[in-house]
């Protein structure tokens, strides 16, 4: 049996890797769930914060706007508090509930079918040690339930909401965290705004990018603070079969592109694009000579692919924006020439929302 396949035991503990022991009562755990159809999976979760080595102040279940899922949580989870979505319907509003609502300074995001390493707090808490960092996220292993297709470029396991080859392999600076495995200080995360509930997923839409958005709101509110990168914090991301399939490939990767638009909409294109670029110029030109060396077109060509279907995605959506943009524009009365204030030449067009990559 391959390591991916491993499923992360529950209860067990892993080996000592500089993990404080003791309780973390200034730390709020935050599970969101949305649908029955993941209760195996949200029991696991839920499972494997009981088992940390560190066990949170609180935990906490928000469930998005399904009641049948938030009636079998109350009547069968314990140890933890129980809350409904009060916010739009989505994971964005979740969470923008959960750090309403939670007791902790310090709030950790862990998705509803993901699983904790037991010495997942003690990683991310020590992280805080240093006053200068708002938040700490950690590494998310993929848990492939069938297996790692052949074709699946590691470069990609974004697509799957994992971490991926070209991420830091030592605790390091980063702009922004993915949402299986992040924490935040609490009061910080209030004070950026919490997460744009026009942005992220809601249901099996697979759109997202609310966590890239509200990390560069922290940074921009702080400019000398830092978002940490722990890889010892890890979780286990259950990868099921439906994910495994080009065409879920292709189509997360045309809603990466399309979230990307929007979040150089709302904060422009120096920031919204600076990992994106230093990934293609570097992480995918050397995974694609290496598939060639290796000759193995297929996860060659599929390397291609995700870059082509993304920016395809992100190009479609900020031309559809500017083109909103010009639809709306008050009309004006054409002057006469030679009037005030007029000039010659053609009116200059709007920029590509956020600024053009």
């Amino acid at each position: 049996m391959t390591p991916d396949r491993i499923h992360p035991r529950q209860g067990t503990r892993a080996p000592d890797r500089g993990a404080p022991d003791g309780p973390a009562p200034d730390l709020t755990v935050v599970i969101c769930a949305y649908t029955v159809e993941r209760w195996d999976d949200l029991s696991a979760a839920v499972a494997s914060v009981h088992a940390q080595r560190r066990p949170p102040g609180e935990l906490l279940l928000v469930v998005d706007h399904c009641p049948e899922l938030l009636r079998l949580a109350r009547e069968h989870l314990t140890g933890l508090r129980i809350l409904a979505n009060r916010q739009r319907r989505g994971l964005s509003g979740a969470r923008n509930t959960a750090l309403a609502e939670a007791r902790g300074t310090l709030v950790a995001f862990l998705d509803d079918d993901a699983a904790a390493d037991p010495d997942w707090t003690g990683h991310l808490l020590a992280g805080y040690r240093d006053p200068d960092v708002l938040g700490v996220g950690g590494l998310v292993r993929p848990w492939w339930r069938t297996g790692r297709p052949d074709w699946f470029p590691p470069e990609f396991d974004w697509v799957v909401g994992c971490s991926y080859r070209g991420l830091p392999v030592r605790s390091a600076p980063v702009r922004n965290f993915i949402g299986a495995n992040m924490s935040f200080r609490r009061a910080e995360a209030l004070a950026a705004g919490g997460f744009r509930t026009d942005l992220g997923r809601v249901g099996r839409r697979p759109l997202g990018c609310e966590e890239t958005d509200l990390c560069i709101r922290l940074s921009a509110r702080h400019p000398g603070a830092v978002l940490r990168y722990e890889p010892a914090a890890a979780v286990h991301h259950r990868v099921p079969a439906a994910r495994t399939t080009f065409g879920y490939f292709a189509a997360r990767c045309w809603a990466e592109g399309c979230s990307k638009a929007a979040v150089v909409r709302y904060d422009g294109a120096a920031a919204g694009l600076a990992s994106e670029r230093a990934y293609l110029r570097h992480t995918v030109p050397a995974a694609l000579l290496r598939n060639l060396r290796r000759r193995r077109p297929a996860t060659a060509a599929a390397l291609c692919a995700g870059v082509a279907l993304t920016a395809g995605g992100y190009l479609t959506t900020a031309l559809r924006a500017r083109a909103a943009r010009i639809a709306r524009a008050p009309r004006t009365a054409p002057r006469r020439p030679g009037a005030a204030g007029t000039t010659s030449g053609p009116a200059a067009a709007p920029d590509l929302p956020g600024g053009t990559p």
